[in-house]
């Protein structure tokens, strides 16, 4: 199957294809309240940090409670409860554990734990035998460390089935799941992706470019909801998570047609291969429960990178707060007393899945000329900002209020694509109608600074190549997304504000 990289997807211009409304039964699913979801990743993750704190909680337990208080805890202990922890990890991964459809199996899970602690435990016998080091460990200790460490498993792993039924029955671990195409293809995924136990998968319906006899309103039980272009804004609304096509791969110029539609959603989207007479590796596909398929674009940041950005923007965050709350202060001072009117200033914009959020500002124009949609871009020498607007918008310490957008709120990150206002235009054009695919930077949560801040787009984007440089760089920094690099682009913002070139 060729590889499409969406830089090259970024200089063909998407088919006039105009979104029709969606339809009334479409409107309805779209309109149902949907429930933050919990990644499967993270839970199994979270299950192995558990298991490793459980085993090596059990073996201090029992060690503290069967010595002295005041004896000596001997190094080999240490090393040995500690090895015995990681490996406990190891034996219970290896028997499959650590998936989430094992969590809801408790019988079967409580089985395979039993098996696995008695195959560590035979394992570290052979080896303090074969090391000769068995007189250096109390019997009783190692006896009531088995013990004690298997009745601790087995009721976490009971607590952890309750709980993960728990969250399966509110649907905090579904997958909503979109499926392209009709006919007999998409029928035979469904009816074998329905057919397996603990897919996660929920199918909201179907969507085809096709209206005739080849793609029927209702597919195995079914229906379906639209075209691709309608695909798009129900994506958004219902907050889907996956969308898998049944094309097949020799169908290239309309699933790149297609592609070139959804690519700016953030959502995974996989080619069913159940039908493909091409086989490749096993390796080479993904798997749904045992269903193939190719993976063509992930959801940026997921899973634990989604955890570790959320912990960065919070502590971080948290940490600039205090460190810049005199700047804060002397800076809604300086508003205050310039000129009349609230010190803070809110904007809607759009964010993370294009949703409008509300962002915080310090005030840098006259009250009475306050453009909230941006209509009009702020131009140099523009009479509608105030003498304090104009220093510290070319400092950008107007933006400072949005940290508490990131630590309180959660709408922006630190680090991401800029938030644009929901009217603002480059040469009397929205940004969407000036750059294709320009809602892909909508794929994560905006940032107070960026890459493209920092390589110098900030400010004024009043021509079309200004505001496509700032794309490329925002879709560079979605597909390079790390800590380290959130840090390094924090670290060289300040330096970024001394070009004032283009912020007035």
């Amino acid at each position: 199957m060729p590889t499409y990289d969406i830089r090259d997807l970024l200089k063909q211009p998407i088919p006039a294809d105009a979104a029709r409304p969606l339809t009334p039964l479409a409107e309805e699913i779209a309109a149902r309240p949907v429930k933050p979801t919990y990644s499967p990743v993270v839970l199994a993750g979270i299950a192995r940090v558990v298991d490793c704190a459980t085993v090596a909680a059990a073996g201090l337990g029992v060690h503290a409670l069967y010595l002295k208080p005041d004896s000596q805890f001997p190094l080999i202990h240490g090393i040995t409860i500690l090895s015995v922890a990681i490996l406990t990890v190891i034996v219970f991964q290896a028997l499959g554990i650590y998936h989430i459809s094992s969590f809801r199996t408790m019988l079967a899970q409580g089985l395979r734990v039993i098996g696995g602690w008695c195959g560590i435990f035979l394992v570290l016998m052979a080896a303090l035998f074969f090391a000769k080091r068995g007189e250096d460990f109390s019997r009783v200790w190692l006896a009531s460390w088995f013990l004690v460490g298997l009745v601790l498993l087995l009721v976490g792993r009971t607590l952890l089935s309750y709980a993960v039924k728990a969250l399966t029955r509110a649907g905090r671990l579904d997958r909503r799941t979109a499926i392209v195409g009709g006919g007999t293809a998409a029928e035979e995924l469904i009816r074998a992706l329905d057919g397996l136990p603990d897919t996660g998968l929920r199918i909201c319906g179907v969507f085809d470019d096709r209206s005739d006899e080849r793609s029927p309103d209702i597919v195995a039980g079914y229906p379906k909801l639209g075209n691709v272009s309608d695909l798009v804004e129900f994506a958004r609304r219902a907050h889907l998570d996956l969308v898998i096509f049944t094309l097949p791969i020799t169908a290239e110029d309309r699933l790149l047609s297609m592609l070139r539609k959804l690519w700016v959603l953030p959502i995974d989207i996989r080619l069913a291969a159940h039908r493909n007479k091409l086989r490749l590796r096993p390796r080479a596909y993904s798997y749904i429960g045992a269903v193939p398929v190719l993976d063509v674009f992930d959801k940026p940041i997921a899973d634990w990178d989604l955890v570790l950005k959320w912990l960065f923007d919070k502590v971080v965050g948290a940490l600039l707060i205090i460190l810049l709350s005199p700047v804060l202060a002397a800076t809604a001072l300086a508003v205050k007393l310039d000129s009349r009117g609230p010190i803070l200033f809110r904007q809607k914009r759009y964010g993370f899945n294009n949703e409008l959020i509300e962002v915080f500002k310090f005030r840098s124009m006259y009250v009475d000329q306050s453009d909230a949609d941006a209509a009009k871009l702020v131009t140099k020498g523009d009479p509608r900002v105030t003498r304090v607007g104009r220093i510290i918008r070319k400092t950008s310490l107007d933006e400072l209020p949005q940290l508490f957008n990131v630590v309180f709120k959660g709408d922006l990150s630190l680090v991401g694509p800029r938030p644009h206002a929901v009217k603002a235009k480059a040469e009397n054009r929205l940004y969407d109608k000036v750059v294709d695919g320009y809602f892909a930077r909508h794929r994560v949560k905006p940032g107070i600074t960026g890459w493209a801040q920092i390589n110098g787009w900030r400010g004024e984007t009043d021509t079309e190549e200004k505001l496509q440089r700032r794309v490329e760089h925002d879709l560079f920094y979605i597909e390079n997304w790390s800590v380290l690099f959130d840090l390094y682009i924090l670290i060289r913002t300040p330096f970024a504000l001394l070009s004032t070139e283009n912020a007035y």
